[in-house]
Order: structure tokens, then C-alpha cells, then sequence
């Protein structure tokens, strides 16, 4: 059973005024099994949180841990971090021209496993889990979100997940640009990917619209920096009904 541990992260960004901290001593643990939600304000840090763990060259740790069953996922190099089972779906996915979804797939699959899948059998895994995100087989030829709505986006994000099947899936702001009939077609995917039982998600979100499609064992209230509270699922609805006026007067008193 996999298992990430994040332990009093600080992470700062450089600024034109020098460094700015952005984590100031994050605790998390999220394991096999578990799907944990954050959530947040504008500028509370939860996107640097999620980047920080991916290895972003933006962001620097100055202090704390981050390990994935036990090994030292700061010590290694992005492509190490995906190699050993951690998955970035990013808030805003970049254009990739000339690159079709299809060879990006299979490059990205080689890349994980370190060997290349058959090609027979990978062309039915691509079109299962593009069926799954509700998306035609045509979609694999074109260049990688170049002219692609944000629901294809973030569908495409999805795909990924499900073919590259990594052991903790960190999902930013899958929901945002998502029309209803997008959203639960994502949570669909994303609870898919859950329910296999070993996996871990740490869904970033501002909104608790997405929750009532994937439920949360945990949710994490993060303002300026840190997790402010925890709670289950019935926390989101405190949020949703009285939002995060009383976190932030409790941060600003810190």
C-alpha cells in the first residue's frame, strides 16, 4: 500500500524583493486507499504544494520531507518522481504541437514502465479509457491540448491517469473550466481510479461542487501556507455553507 509523507514543508518562490515563503511547514499524509481533499482560498498555497511534490524548478524547499514509502522523493529528478508512482494533473495542462495524444501516451507509458507496452493491446487500453472519458478514438491523433476546450483538458488529464495508473495521483483543480456534464464524467474517472483500493488522491479544489461526485475520506482547510484544519467530508459542507471567513481571522491572529 502505497503511502506519501509530507513533513514540515517549507517551500519559497523567488520574487523581483527576493524570496517569498509560500508553505510554512505543511503536514500531510496520504495513503493507498484514501482520497484527501484541499481546500482553500485564492493564494493559499495549494497549487505550490501540489508542484512542490511534482519537482517544479519554480519552487525551492528550504526545509522538510517528502517521501513516497519510505524513499526520498526530493532527492529525485522529475521523470524519478513519476517513475516511482507519483502523478501531476495539472490546473492548466500546456499545448504540446506536433505531439499527438496518441505518441505521447505510449512515450509517456514507455517512459513509466521502462519498457514499451504491445502495441495491440495498448491501442485497446487507449480507446477504453478515451470510452471511459466519453471521447472518440479520433481524439488520440490530434497535437496534445492544442485547440482543446477545457473539458477536453482535462478529460485528456484523466486518460492519462487511467493508462499510466501511478500509486498517488495529485489532481489541481481537475473541476476548473468544467461544465456539469464534464465534471461528472472527471469524477467518474477519478473514482475509477480510486476504487481499484491501493491508490491514493489528493484532490486540490476550490469549490465543493466536485465532492458531491468524489467523496472525500479527508478533508484539509489550508490557508496562508499550512493546513489550518482537518476534518471528514462534513467539513466541506461547513465550507460551502459559511466559507472560509473563520479560517482566515484565526490565520490572520497566528
Amino acid at each position: 500500500m502505497a503511502t506519501l509523507e509530507i513533513r514540515d514543508l517549507h517551500v519559497s518562490v523567488d520574487t523581483e524583493n527576493g524570496p517569498k515563503e509560500i508553505l510554512r511547514g505543511v503536514d500531510l499524509t496520504i495513503a493507498g486507499g484514501q482520497t484527501h481533499a484541499i481546500m482553500g482560498p485564492n493564494g493559499s498555497g495549494k497549487s505550490t504544494l501540489a508542484y512542490s511534490i511534482a519537482g517544479h524548478p519554480k519552487y525551492t524547499i528550504t526545509s522538510g520531507t517528502v517521501t513516497l514509502d519510505g524513499e526520498d522523493v526530493l532527492a529525485m529528478a522529475v521523470d524519478e518522481r513519476a517513475r516511482a508512482g507519483l502523478f501531476l494533473a495539472m490546473q492548466y495542462p500546456v499545448e504540446v504541437p506536433g505531439v499527438s495524444v496518441a505518441n505521447f501516451l505510449r512515450t509517456a507509458k514507455t517512459a513509466i514502465d521502462g519498457e514499451a507496452p504491445k502495441l495491440r493491446t495498448w491501442v485497446k487500453d487507449v480507446n477504453a479509457a478515451l470510452s471511459g472519458l466519453e471521447m472518440k478514438p479520433e481524439f488520440a491523433q490530434r497535437n496534445v491540448n492544442e485547440g482543446f476546450s477545457g473539458g477536453e483538458k482535462k478529460r485528456h488529464e484523466i486518460v492519462q491517469l487511467e493508462l499510466l495508473d501511478p500509486k498517488i495521483a495529485i489532481l489541481d483543480e481537475t473541476d476548473s473550466g468544467l461544465d456539469i456534464d464534464a465534471l461528472k464524467v472527471v469524477s467518474t474517472g477519478v473514482n475509477r481510479f480510486a476504487e481499484k483500493g491501493d491508490k491514493g488522491v489528493l484532490l486540490i479544489t476550490h469549490y465543493t461542487r466536485i465532492l458531491r461526485y468524489i467523496k472525500p475520506d479527508f478533508v484539509h482547510v489550508f490557508v496562508d501556507g499550512r493546513v489550518a484544519e482537518e476534518g471528514g467530508a462534513e467539513l466541506a459542507d461547513e465550507l460551502e455553507a459559511n466559507g472560509y471567513e473563520r479560517f482566515l481571522k484565526t490565520g490572520a491572529q497566528a
